[in-house]
């Protein structure tokens, strides 16, 4: 019991430890290569701000032990202080993204659109599914000729955990209230994975309406294209899913030509650090930490059940 004590305290004070480190290192947004004449926010009027959103979109609050992660917060912190200031004239985003929640990506496209400075979006090595629903609705779309890109569809995952119940020996008795409120908890019957299509369908429309709305191309057209299909930067230009090829560089042009800025200033938008997070991140640790001294049939299973009945992701 005490070298299971023992172990559950290092594993906290690693996480600590962690932590305080990533503050000290502070924002990752790489800095380290010139675009053009840099500059901090508020010392000029002529700023082009560019900002990076990598990884996968989930809602959920970001923190500071978070590595990658794009989260509706995350966004709205980025666009909130770019908004409130006058001297950035547009706004680049540099999206490295997979997708991810759908919610999630509809909350952030939908931020980007109400925006009212000009968006510019810069893809990096692949903005594919949801990762491609937020950048949509920017003013102009970038990509580099081996970018991926597409991957419009919906992609509905339920986790059934009978045969690993029954494995370990755990019967799970359900009370329910409403024919179908287990569904998610055991193996569909055929009536209920129609039930389910018809969810994952519906969310596939929204996404082709929506890329047919800001891409400026026929409903028709998108759906052709919507088989979660990727493309290469390259193929995407001529499909009308990316204006042009080009880099960081020709994006941040683009954007001070949208804003009417002939020697544009780059503002790099430092990652939010938050710091309020903290409390939940140490009782995600010390919950970690739990599982750390449990068979490995037992930490499977506690993961397991942390999960989310039914995913649906772009």
């Amino acid at each position: 019991m005490r070298k299971r004590r023992v172990l559950v305290f290092g594993v906290i004070g690693l996480a600590l430890l962690s932590v305080v480190v990533l503050i000290q290192m502070g924002p990752s947004s790489p800095s380290n290569q010139p675009l053009a004449t840099r500059g901090r926010l508020g010392a000029s009027g002529n700023k082009i701000a560019v900002a990076y959103l990598d990884g996968a979109i989930a809602e959920g609050r970001s923190s500071v032990a978070t590595t990658g992660g794009i989260t509706p917060r995350l966004v709205a912190r980025y666009l909130k202080k770019l908004e409130a200031d006058s001297s950035v004239r547009a706004v680049v985003f540099r999206i490295d993204s997979p997708g991810g929640s759908v919610a999630a990506s509809q909350a952030i496209a939908g931020m980007i659109e109400e925006f009212s400075k000009p968006v510019v979006v810069s893809m990096g090595d692949i903005v594919a599914s949801g990762g491609y629903y937020i950048a949509a609705p920017a003013d102009r779309i970038f990509a580099m000729p081996g970018t991926m890109t597409g991957s419009i569809g919906v992609i509905t995952s339920i986790m059934d955990l009978h045969g690993l119940y029954d494995k370990l020996g755990i019967k799970d008795q359900v009370i329910k209230s409403g024919q179908h409120k287990d569904m998610y908890q055991r193996t569909l019957t055929q009536e209920e994975r129609e039930l389910v299509q018809k969810l994952s369908d519906a969310a596939y429309e929204q996404f082709v309406a929506y890329v047919a709305t800001h891409r400026g191309l026929p409903v028709e057209r998108v759906r052709e294209l919507a088989t979660g299909e990727l493309f290469l930067g390259s193929q995407a230009v001529e499909l009308g899913l990316v204006d042009s090829l080009g880099d960081l560089d020709d994006a941040v042009a683009a954007a001070a030509e949208l804003a009417g800025v002939e020697s544009p200033v780059v503002y790099e938008v430092p990652a939010p650090v938050f710091l309020v997070d903290l409390w939940g991140l140490l009782g995600e640790v010390q919950a970690f930490a739990k599982t750390v001294v449990l068979s490995p049939e037992e930490r499977l299973l506690w993961r397991l059940r942390e999960q989310p009945m039914l995913e649906m992701r772009y």
